[in-house]
């Protein structure tokens, strides 16, 4: 199959876009199509795009741990970062496009998922406290707390979706419910793409630290959001 005929293959195989951020839509999601079609071009399988996308986040938080913070770095890590999340999108949708879908290849996306998420706060960590002029000796704590609200949005989501009855290859819960733009609007700042260029912010320490703040300030609002709406959701089940 052709490189554009791969694109037009995937475009029409693509996972439902409720209850994904504007930037997954209209940015990762898209990029990973062009990749999984150079991808499939080449023979490639999906877990080999799977350890590709791991590979860039890896660099990226290895730079961020050893690396004096810089605007260069902030654009290093950015790249690195952006890059492999349009890898993560890419695994699957080659997975789709081969009909190679499997358990182990989606036990090795949510590893490496787990891995990049739970090391990228531990690299802020580092950085925090090998680097930065900190006001005081609790913003390293921040971190900590910023990697327990994503690990358990990452974590809950996941096991929500897993426990949800499945009919007609989806959740009872989004059968027949079409997208939501605001919706999409409203998760852009818990999007993983949107967290990723807060690096940018790397050569000005005060504006990072400030960014890093506000962003997990709105990752435990939304924690608390989550949490009650999958508990609400998984205890109906019993009612269903």
């Amino acid at each position: 199959m052709a490189f554009g005929a791969a694109l037009r293959e995937l475009r029409r195989a693509q996972k439902t876009t409720k209850g994904v951020s504007l930037y997954s839509r209209h940015i990762n999601r898209p990029a990973g199509r062009v990749l999984a079609a150079a991808a499939y071009r080449i023979g490639m399988t999906p877990n080999q795009v799977t350890l590709i996308s791991a590979a860039f986040s890896g660099a990226a938080v290895v730079l961020l741990a050893c690396v004096q913070p810089s605007l260069l770095l902030g654009l290093a890590v950015y790249t690195g970062l952006a890059v492999g999340f349009a890898f993560d999108s890419a695994d699957g949708q080659l997975a789709r496009l081969r009909r190679e879908s499997s358990a182990v290849g989606e036990w090795l996306d949510h590893v490496v998922d787990c891995a990049k998420i739970t090391a990228l706060h531990a690299a802020v960590l580092i950085s925090f406290y090998r680097f930065f002029q900190l006001p005081s000796p609790n913003w390293l704590l921040l971190p900590l707390g910023f990697q327990f609200a994503t690990v358990l949005i990452f974590f809950g989501g996941l096991l929500t979706d897993k426990l949800k009855p499945k009919v007609g290859g989806g959740t009872v819960a989004s059968l027949g419910a079409a997208p939501s733009r605001l919706r999409a609007l409203v998760l852009l700042p818990v999007d993983y793409g949107t967290f990723c260029t807060i690096f940018l912010l790397l050569g000005n320490e005060r504006a990072f630290l400030v960014g890093y703040a506000v962003l997990f300030a709105v990752h435990v609002l939304f924690l608390a959001g989550f949490m009650a709406k999958w508990f609400r959701e998984l205890a109906a089940i019993r009612t269903m």
